[in-house]
């Protein structure tokens, strides 16, 4: 019997070693097929995407960071990156309260129809995904396709932030607006930011020229919108003229730099009396900055003046008044001049780890006896904001965040409010 089992081991293990050796040979696919794809890490794609995926980032504090996996061909020239962030927030308003799940003091209640001095709201609309493609060839150099989103549509639908094309300087398709600096912009945890600030969107058709050493220099065209309070008689429809914006920016180091920027605007509007179309001209002159003081310490500024521009400064883009009627000229209207500024300063204690503090105002002045000075129309708006922020690992943010606000009208009434925040934002 023994020798039976030891005859049939062996029979066994001469059939099986065959097969084993068979299982170990390496196999190698052969695919000289150029539009193959593969799926890698961030860490493991070549070094030219991970630049142009570095570098093409856009620099405002809430924006996605490169995403981890990618998809690539097979030479590794092409990327196709889907990533974006869950992003939670909870609030609590105490002292008065802001009518809006951002924290705009133009919005804070005046009392005469919510009584409420305390509100608790908790946001997951921010949460953001993207799709951007990149590359570099001779004919386009480095280009990159981008699309994202958020769920700020009506309802918490699925709403487009982003969706341009940008190659050789140039950028073509919906993004932030050129009258912007985002890289200028304080971290928050409140979406909307400093209320003196200017933020918007638009469709553009933009150029951005850097060949000259810590230089850029940069021309826009954005799709027009205008946003005024008219009288009867009065409409505001079709637009005749695109914006028109330029820049320059020097930087003295990556992290440093000082902006000017210009926009000039035609605002057409309709009167029914005349039967004729009227055009009204705006226009909006920026300064900021943001640089290193030390190793620990950045600081963040900016200034805006203008008449006419305030869809594109936070406070002000809630009140409708880029264009508004003129008491002195009934068949006329009129553009008001404007303010908004801000100053911050952010401390590093530690790489993953650090604190921020910004003030901003914003004002919006009287022309031609309009608005009346005892309206309770929005005159100023300060806004106070101190943070911190804690990298808890590479892809997982947590955050608390202190605001305070207030609202002055045009009557000296004077009405404020105080929220405290809390956010947790993954990565992908």
């Amino acid at each position: 019997m023994k020798t039976n089992l030891k005859v049939a081991a062996l029979l066994l293990g001469m059939g099986i070693t065959p097969f084993f050796a068979h299982a170990q040979k390496k196999v190698i696919i052969e695919d000289d097929e150029p539009n193959s794809i593969m799926f890698v890490s961030k860490n493991k794609a070549g070094d030219e995407i991970i630049r142009i995926m570095d570098e093409t980032r856009l620099p405002r504090f809430q924006e996605p960071n490169t995403p981890r996996f990618l998809l690539t061909d097979q030479k590794g020239k092409f990327a196709l990156g889907i990533g974006g962030y869950v992003r939670a927030t909870a609030e609590y308003d105490f002292g008065g309260i802001v009518n809006s799940v951002d924290f705009f003091p133009a919005l804070i209640s005046n009392g005469k129809t919510n009584f409420a001095k305390n509100q608790f709201q908790m946001d997951i609309t921010t949460s953001t995904l993207f799709l951007k493609l990149v590359g570099h060839t001779k004919a386009l150099g480095d280009f990159v396709v981008y699309t994202a989103g958020n769920f700020r549509g009506n309802g918490s639908t699925f709403e487009l932030q982003n969706a341009y094309a940008s190659f050789l300087g140039f950028t073509i398709g919906y993004s932030y607006g050129n009258y912007m600096d985002l890289a200028a912009l304080p971290p928050t945890i409140d979406w909307a930011g400093p209320n003196g600030s200017s933020f918007y969107r638009a469709t553009q058709l933009s150029y951005v020229c850097n060949h000259v050493k810590n230089w850029k220099f940069g021309v826009a065209a954005e799709m027009p919108a205008v946003n005024g309070t008219v009288t009867p008689g009065f409409s505001i429809s079709t637009q005749r003229m695109p914006n028109f914006v330029a820049s320059t920016q020097y930087n003295w180091n990556k992290s440093s730099h000082i902006r000017l920027a210009g926009i000039v605007r035609s605002m057409t509007y309709s009167s029914a009396v005349a039967q004729k179309a009227y055009a009204k001209t705006g226009y909006g002159l920026q300064a900021s900055t943001t640089f290193n003081l030390g190793k620990k310490w950045h600081t963040y500024g900016q200034v805006n003046y203008g008449k006419g521009i305030s869809q594109f400064l936070t406070d002000l883009s809630t009140q409708n008044v880029d264009i508004v009627p003129d008491p002195e000229s009934s068949d006329r209207m009129q553009v008001l001049p404007m303010l908004g500024w801000y100053a911050g300063l952010q401390y590093n204690i530690c790489p993953n780890l650090f604190v921020s503090g910004t003030y901003s105002y914003s004002r919006l002045y009287s022309e031609n006896g309009y608005p009346v000075q005892t309206t309770d129309m929005y005159r100023t708006g300060q806004y106070l904001v101190a943070n911190v922020f804690w990298n808890v690992t590479n892809n997982m943010q947590v955050g608390a965040e202190y605001l305070r606000g207030w609202r002055n009208d045009f009557n000296d009434n004077m009405h404020h409010a105080n929220r405290m925040n809390m956010v947790v934002q993954y990565s992908f």
